[in-house]
């Protein structure tokens, strides 16, 4: 009994092992939208769960000061609307898998900027041994290995967000130094020109002062 923990104990920690060493990381989809832009991801089993992100990483311009986002509309296999978001700059979520097939995703842009999109999808799929091994001791450990994956591809699914969202702000912030000094810079030419201004027309005041008394 005790020979047979152990085994399955060593061999748990090897196959995790294994399991992280062939793990992918996920990388997502970064792109840039005009107009319109649709993707689709098939959906193999009902009942797993769809966990979707997407960050609007910056736009074309660097003088745009609001944030208008962009709009997104997830359809089922079926045509049916799942969900639809507006204006969202960033966004996280996760629904359940009630029909088997494509789900598209399309996203809109209404604003006259390009975007660039940070898009990520992933699936969560726990499989059941029950019918694959009739090991009394093994079937737990094939389940705990099971969780221990979809465990790990939602820590790498989170650290995707988070690295979009730092990429954006990363992104604000250098657009608002670069606003901050051009707007130094801008306010600096202006009250040179004012000081410049002020002494000609000091100048002329005293000039014409000097040619009356003069007179």
């Amino acid at each position: 009994m005790e020979e047979n923990w152990q085994l399955g104990y060593y061999g748990m920690i090897v196959i995790i092992g294994i399991l992280m060493l062939s793990m992918e990381p996920t990388a997502g989809i970064r792109f840039v939208i005009d107009r319109e832009e649709c993707f689709s991801h098939d959906a193999k089993f009902e009942g797993d769960t769809l966990h979707v992100s997407f960050v609007v990483i910056k736009a074309d311009s660097p003088w745009r000061v609001t944030d208008e986002g962009v709009d997104l509309v997830i359809k089922g296999p079926s045509g049916d609307q799942i969900h639809d978001f507006r204006d969202k700059t960033s966004e996280k979520f996760e629904f359940v898998v009630h029909q088997k097939g494509l789900y598209r995703f399309c996203f809109t842009n209404k604003s006259p900027y390009h975007e660039t999109i940070d898009f990520d999808v992933h699936v969560g799929h726990f499989t059941y041994y029950e019918q694959h091994a009739k090991d009394e001791h093994f079937t737990p450990l094939l389940e705990q290995i099971a969780k221990l994956e979809e465990a790990l591809y939602n820590i790498q699914f989170e650290q995707h967000w988070l690295e979009a969202q730092t990429d954006r702000q990363a992104i604000v912030n250098e657009d608002m130094g670069r606003r901050a000094v051009h707007k130094a810079m801008f306010e600096s030419a202006a009250l040179i020109g004012a000081s410049v201004l002020q002494v000609y027309l000091l100048r002329r005041l005293f000039e014409r002062k000097l040619g009356t008394s003069r007179v």
